[in-house]
């Protein structure tokens, strides 16, 4: 009688060894954290990125529901497209914006220092030479919109920047009350 051999472990085809169980668990692990990165960090993106649009969602709906100036700088992008281009180190800002479908309106006001005024004048294409001593060129209409009042006895002076269409116009109204410290007004105004 012959008593049955005991057989080696099978071979791969390819020469190879089946794989132990360390190893089996290791592999196991490194395919799971892939996974889980693969899909992790797309879902946590999307989380993100939905928190961040319905907070500018939030911010968007509360700055167009506010009424008359908010005591804030405008957007950098609101005070390229209106070219209202307010100087660094200016204090004292405040800004609204309308809009409708005919004509939008960026009112901006701040105090500035003499030369935050003339790189101010510059940058929206005027000068101090072209502001008109007692001018005041924002309308009533724009005034009452924002609530600024022009009291007699301050000294205003003003000008009109007129850009070529569809650039905007900026009407621009500055206190000189205080040469050192003047406090500008303007408004500007294009149609899309």
């Amino acid at each position: 009688m012959t008593l049955p051999h005991q057989s080696t472990p099978p071979r791969d085809p390819r020469g190879k060894l089946p794989e132990d169980r360390r190893h089996m668990i290791r592999r196991r692990w490194i395919t799971a954290v892939i996974i889980v990165l693969l899909v992790g960090i797309p879902a946590g993106y999307l989380v993100i990125s939905a928190g961040q649009s319905r907070d500018s969602g939030r911010d968007k709906e509360r700055e167009s529901s506010a009424a008359g100036l908010q005591a804030n700088w405008p957007s950098l992008m609101k005070r390229r497209v209106f070219e209202v281009p307010v100087p660094g180190g200016a204090w004292g800002v405040a800004y609204y914006e309308t809009s409708n479908w005919k004509t939008s309106r960026l009112y901006v006001q701040f105090t500035t220092t003499a030369a935050g005024l003339d790189g101010f004048l510059a940058e929206s294409g005027s000068g101090r030479a072209e502001l008109t001593p007692g001018r005041i060129t924002v309308g009533e209409r724009d005034a009452d919109i924002a609530g600024w009042t022009f009291a007699e006895g301050m000294s205003w002076a003003g000008t009109t920047v007129k850009r070529e269409e569809p650039r905007p116009t900026t009407d621009i109204t500055v206190d000189l009350t205080d040469p050192a410290f003047p406090r500008v007004y303007a408004v500007s105004a294009t149609s899309p």
